[in-house]
């Protein structure tokens, strides 16, 4: 048992009246515990509970940001024309709705725009269809590689993926508790939060809550983030509705100073309303209709989504400029030619490995 963080824990699990709050140097030591499991699993299960019941505050989460920035597996960004856009989707994953997270990306960086994503495996408690399987189902295969090799794909391509069970096996270690304890903790926030690279980057993180949108702007305000984006997006993730209106935060820093906007998009402004495509059992070969640049109800959520995420990150100066190139780069096979670009820099990656082992 740790002392150490047996007093921490009863300053978060004290209860409604005499609990304090961490400090943002205890919280990091707190989750730095939790994922070396210095920590008993006892007193790891009762902080997450804890911590859930009694609301993490802002120096606590950026304290576990701290944390996963220091343990955590994160890409270097090579030099590159636009910041680096790090778009966060739930870990536990996708039940209802078709998820387009990795076409976005795909699109992003056809166009220049490195785009970074990270997740695990089929997880708690929503135990939904992860971004792992979305990249298999376009026949990019992430699992085997290791940081390095993932960092060259990234340098060759501007597609990264941090995947959590090699990359972040600290993080992956606390996956069982999830399930034991039957709800969400704080460290799902935090992974809607985190941007696994290094430098300045533009963080896209998604929320279902308000009370969610305004920790993560205050926590982002906090960390000195250069340049975020919050989302009020399809079962949490940071993909944009298409059959109601979407809340969106922008945030950045202006001379040293933070700035928050509010932004209310409706897909019939700009032609896109209609409905947001469920999960079939085809959803792979939607996925193929897509690359391939064949019309779609899942081709006009991927151009919904790419136009909109080409203009935050600068790549375009209207809207309509964005879903216009979003478009000409399905049409013109250039996303069909960057996933083939990144399946060949998988493989390369891999052959690599294996001929010098």
């Amino acid at each position: 048992m740790s002392n150490v963080f047996r007093d921490l824990l009863k300053k978060v699990g004290s209860g409604t009246h005499t609990s304090k709050h961490l400090s943002r140097d205890e919280s990091a030591q707190a989750t730095r515990m939790m994922l070396e499991q210095t920590a008993t699993p006892a007193q790891i299960g009762a902080f997450m509970i804890a911590q859930r019941i009694k609301r993490p505050t802002i120096p606590e989460l950026a304290g576990m940001l701290d944390c996963y920035d220091q343990m955590g597996g994160c890409l270097r960004v090579p030099p590159a024309d636009y910041r680096p856009m790090v778009l966060n989707a739930p870990y536990d994953g996708r039940q209802r709705h078709a998820p387009v997270t990795p076409l976005t990306a795909l699109i992003l960086a056809a166009a220049g725009v490195p785009a970074i994503l990270h997740g695990g495996e089929r997880m708690p408690t929503k135990m939904g269809l992860p971004l792992i399987d979305v990249w298999r189902d376009l026949g990019l295969d992430w699992q085997s590689l290791t940081l390095e090799q993932a960092q060259q794909v990234f340098d060759l391509t501007q597609v990264g993926f941090v995947y959590i069970p090699n990359h972040f096996p600290e993080a992956h270690g606390l996956v069982p508790y999830r399930e034991q304890i039957g709800k969400r903790p704080t460290l799902a926030t935090v992974e809607l939060m985190w941007a696994p690279c290094e430098g300045e980057k533009h963080v896209v993180s998604s929320f279902v809550h308000p009370p969610t949108e305004s920790r993560t702007q205050e926590t982002y305000q906090l960390r000195h983030t250069h340049e975020f984006t919050t989302v009020k997006g399809l079962e949490g993730g940071c993909d944009l509705p298409r059959s109601r209106t979407a809340i969106v935060g922008m945030g950045s820093l202006k001379d040293g100073n933070p700035t928050f906007e509010r932004l209310l998009l409706h897909p019939r402004d700009y032609g896109f309303e209609g409905p947001d495509p469920g999960l079939d059992k085809d959803f792979a070969q939607l996925l193929e209709q897509v690359v391939h640049g064949e019309p779609t109800e899942l081709s006009r959520s991927v151009i919904w989504n790419g136009g909109f995420y080409l203009w935050r990150a600068g790549a375009v100066m209207t809207l309509s400029e964005g879903f216009y190139q979003a478009q000409t780069l399905l049409e013109t096979g250039q996303v069909q030619a960057k996933r083939e670009q990144v399946k060949g820099a998988i493989a390369t990656a891999l052959n690599h490995h294996f001929s010098t082992v």
